[in-house]
């Protein structure tokens, strides 16, 4: 399956946001938009928490059985989400949201085996783990 119009773009982005220790950030800022446009983003609330968890869970050293490349596009993906200016700009009523909803299924269902694989890891963590997974990092908080 080919990547979404203009996803590729966001591939470098997302290796600067993991290498210069910015996904802490990434995370707030999708935690925002994700709040403030509830309606408009339908049912991938819950796929955005999956993509937010996997994450958190990377960033904190406690999931590290994703690959490179699965890491990346999810960040990518994020990245597409909380960018304005993305194929259909997101002030757009309506419509501006569309794009991002696309671009997050692409990436939900190219690396769905990824994911069911982190979904069953953190479905086997204690209920507190699993709640400590939804808490976002601290913008200071150290990678472990």
């Amino acid at each position: 399956m080919k990547a979404p119009w203009k996803f590729l773009r966001y591939l470098p982005l997302a290796q600067r946001v993991l290498s210069r220790g910015r996904l802490p950030m990434l995370l707030m800022a999708v935690a925002r938009k994700r709040k403030s446009g509830r309606g408009a983003i339908g049912g991938i609330g819950d796929d955005l928490r999956t993509l937010q968890s996997l994450c958190v869970a990377w960033w904190r050293g406690e999931y590290r059985a994703v690959s490179t490349q699965a890491l990346l596009a999810v960040v990518a993906g994020l990245l597409y989400f909380v960018s304005p200016l993305d194929a259909i700009p997101d002030w757009l009523p309506g419509i501006g949201f569309l794009d991002d909803i696309a671009v997050l299924g692409w990436v939900m269902n190219k690396w769905s085996h990824e994911l069911d694989a982190f979904r069953a890891w953190r479905q086997a963590q204690t209920p507190s783990k699993q709640a400590d997974l939804e808490r976002l990092p601290a913008a200071n908080e150290a990678k472990a």
